[in-house]
């Protein structure tokens, strides 16, 4: 299990699911460092591309909880498995869906990008 994401490369509010919006079951991940699958939601996708979100290309998404503002949104920071594929989108105020599988459990609007060192 992950502890702490050693290099973020963003941070982000993100808002959990309900199990009634299809989102987990039990609630909010408690691990550390949540490890998942994250789509960039790119205007029109949903209309364009049959089986979207779960068809479109998905990066491997890693977020530790900063701050909880109630029981379902987090300020979180952000890492990705594969960053590099990640930073030519990543910008203010861009959305992410977090997935399970074909299942959304999460969305994640990003606030600031977190620039690296070298």
């Amino acid at each position: 299990m992950m502890e702490k994401i050693e290099k973020p490369v963003a941070e982000a509010m993100v808002r959990w699911r309900t199990a009634d919006e299809g989102g987990r079951r039990s609630g909010p991940p408690t691990a550390p460092v949540y490890m998942a699958t994250a789509v960039f939601v790119q205007g029109g996708d949903r209309e364009v591309e049959p089986g979207w979100p779960a068809s479109a290309d998905q990066l491997s998404i890693l977020l530790q909880k900063t701050e909880e503002l109630d029981e379902r949104r987090w300020r979180c920071v952000v890492g990705f498995l594969a960053p590099e594929l990640a930073r030519p989108i990543l910008r203010p105020g861009v959305e992410l869906l977090v997935l399970e599988g074909p299942r959304v459990v999460a969305s994640a609007q990003v606030d600031a990008v977190i620039e690296q060192d070298g």
